[in-house]
């Protein structure tokens, strides 16, 4: 079969390619050509830039020969998959998107959230996106082309970095091993759950594979079966580092948003729900496995990214350091002001 990956260098894409090639498929991707990216040899690179619609579109109906199915990547709005509909309605059977957890509305209703949860209110512009493009492309399968939809939730792996409360930086892994203090959001036990990229991918691969009388129309849920607490994941990636018992700081979630507005939205968006996603529909039709435990991912991720020297170091004293010190030092004296009485 010929797939063609639309954004073929991000990180949960360059895993899809190399499975896809594995497995014996011919594979071409679509970029910019502005992200360098470890691609297996025989694959063909098309450089178009997906947000010049009437370009992109011309390029990709020119495509000869046209592609049996296309894995769409970097879709982020109604729009987008218009531009979609336009560039492959007739000449490709399959349209895989990718999507995100983030369409279904937060808190949920219940866990854990299957496929047919609420999808509004959206909680973020982004989510808003997502749930526009899902809508356009549901509606255009079995006219245009029969159309999946891959909900991932939080994807980790090499090529990445790990998150935390406040965001991605790599500076991070060197807060863990340095045993320096980090800030959790609430009490720590709400819930997340990271997938290393290689079960996500395999599970794209498997939608392009599966029968498609099974996956038509449908949308999966491609996420990790080891949610865990905030406060577990920080002493797993501890673990998996060899390094001290974290110093867990732990400071209620509005405080931090007062604080630090900038520096958190993602625990707005995200990180304070707790949501468990069941991921049964995935694992029956599209072979969904999850085989990379989060210490081992943990591992591998670090593991690349002190290869290619990407790893911040930290200053003797940074925002967080002040921030922790500071709420312990508030958090006694309040404590002391009611042990005087």
């Amino acid at each position: 079969m010929h797939v063609l990956i639309v954004g073929g260098t991000g990180l949960i894409s360059t895993g899809i390619t190399r499975q896809l090639v594995t497995s014996g498929h011919d594979v071409t991707t679509v970029t910019r050509g502005e992200t360098d990216a470890e691609i297996p040899d025989g694959v063909r690179e098309v450089r178009a830039d997906r947000t010049d619609y009437g370009a992109f579109e011309r390029r990709m109906r020119e495509l000869d020969p046209a592609p049996d199915a296309v894995v769409d990547m970097v879709c982020f709005s109604a729009e987008d998959a218009e531009s979609a509909v336009r560039a492959f309605e007739g000449r490709v059977d399959r349209f895989v998107l990718c999507s995100t957890v983030d369409v279904y509305h937060r808190p949920p209703q219940s866990n854990p959230v299957t496929e047919d949860a609420p999808r509004r209110p959206p909680v973020s512009d982004y989510a808003a996106g997502k749930i526009a493009a899902e809508d356009v492309l549901f509606a255009a399968d079995g006219d245009a082309f029969d159309a999946t939809v891959i909900r991932p939730w939080s994807t980790y792996g090499e090529g990445g970095t790990l998150l935390h409360t406040f965001g991605t930086d790599s500076s991070y892994v060197s807060r863990v091993r340095e045993g320096r203090p980090v800030v959790v959001h609430g009490d720590g036990t709400s819930l997340w759950g990271p997938c290393h990229r290689d079960d996500v991918a395999r599970a794209f691969v498997g939608a392009v594979e599966a029968d498609a009388e099974t996956v038509a129309g449908e949308a999966y849920h491609v996420t990790s079966e080891e949610t865990i607490t905030w406060n577990q994941y920080h002493e797993r990636v501890a673990a998996a580092l060899d390094a001290p018992d974290p110093d867990l700081v732990h400071v209620p979630t509005d405080v931090l948003r007062a604080v630090a507005p900038d520096r958190t939205e993602m625990l707005r968006d995200h990180f304070r729900y707790s949501t468990v996603f069941d991921n049964a529909k995935a694992r029956r039709d599209l072979g969904f496995e999850y085989t990379v435990d989060f210490e081992t991912g943990v591992g591998r991720t670090v593991e690349w990214l002190d290869a290619n020297d990407a790893v911040d170091p930290l200053a003797d004293e940074t925002f967080e350091d002040r921030l922790a010190a500071a709420w312990r030092e508030s958090t006694d004296d309040f404590v002391a002001s009611f042990h005087a009485e």
